[in-house]
């Protein structure tokens, strides 16, 4: 069977995808209307990202999706090395006019100012698309439902190994669907804390986008790509997140802790290492990692040692 990212994009799929771009902000229907198949190919590219919220849809970079699916092939394609670069590099005909799309109207010194709700839905899931490494958060409101309910590109971020650390505040904890959503996030390795003091609300990606309210009814972003302001964000919600408490979310929600995560604190309890335990499961030593970041958060343990005496005392 031909893996669908083998299949350069034809003509009609090409102009298809550079008009998300070049609109700035354009609705799933829109996109189905001009071309249903080519729409349908897109989307099963992840490109363009369809963000759920408002129906909306946003262009991706090319080459996150070239480096995607070359990577897909070359892990389960033994023997293809030349396909899978020839799928890489078949995007970078796109690159040129996505970067263009890109930059109109973004100011010198690093800083785009978005000045409407839809702007900012429409840009903000092409970064979430793009970054691979790190996720920080400090959202100090209570999200809508409809934010929550779908975490699709935090699940995709998480499976491609990205670490994630989000601040609350205290009312998230009486917040039913914010303690679900919370509870479901622990389970996959994000650390999600609460800080009792007042903090800004930001988002930083990589350490390489940054994004922070611009207005007080958070109407208005700015996306910030200068290093400098970058570190110092980043120390200061570093700051705040080594300050905030741990939360018991799984038992705010009601939920027992799952039979792997369970096993994994019934050996640590007995002083095995991370590594025997991942052997005695025979998992993998990042997914018994990810499980005791979690188990750290619910224990309100500080390292490995504390987690495992609280553990063999029974502490909730």
């Amino acid at each position: 069977m031909t893996e669908p990212g083998a299949v350069p994009p034809t003509e009609r799929e090409k102009a298809l995808y550079l008009a998300v771009p070049a609109a700035g902000r354009v609705s799933m229907r829109e996109v189905v209307e001009q071309d249903a198949a080519a729409a349908t190919r897109l989307l099963e590219l992840g490109r363009p990202e369809h963000y759920q919220v408002g129906g909306r849809v946003g262009a991706v970079d090319p080459r996150t999706i070239g480096r995607r699916l070359g990577d897909t092939l070359r892990e389960h394609a033994t023997g293809l090395p030349a396909r899978a670069d020839r799928v890489t590099t078949g995007f970078d005909a796109l690159a040129e006019s996505y970067d263009g799309a890109q930059r109109r109207g973004e100011p010198d010194g690093g800083i785009l100012y978005l000045t409407s709700r839809e702007q900012i839905q429409n840009r903000l899931p092409a970064v979430e698309a793009e970054y691979r490494e790190e996720g920080l958060a400090a959202q100090p409101g209570v999200r809508p439902p409809e934010f929550l309910d779908d975490d699709s590109r935090m699940r995709r971020a998480l499976a491609r190994g990205v670490t994630a650390d989000v601040l609350y505040r205290p009312v998230s904890r009486r917040t039913p669907h914010t303690v679900a959503h919370c509870a479901a996030a622990t389970g996959r390795g994000v650390r999600v804390r609460v800080l009792d003091e007042p903090f800004a609300r930001m988002m930083i990606f990589d350490r390489r986008v940054a994004v922070i309210s611009a207005s007080a009814d958070n109407g208005a972003a700015a996306f910030i790509e200068d290093p400098v302001v970058i570190d110092h964000l980043v120390g200061v919600l570093q700051r705040d997140f080594a300050r905030a408490v741990r939360v018991p979310w799984r038992d705010l929600a009601g939920r027992k802790l799952p039979e792997t995560p369970c096993r994994i604190a019934e050996l640590l309890a007995t002083g095995l290492t991370r590594r025997a335990v991942a052997s005695r499961l025979g998992r993998s030593e990042r997914t018994v990692a990810a499980h005791i970041a979690r188990l750290r958060e619910h224990y309100d343990a500080e390292t490995l040692f504390q987690l495992g005496r609280l553990m063999r005392d029974g502490t909730r």
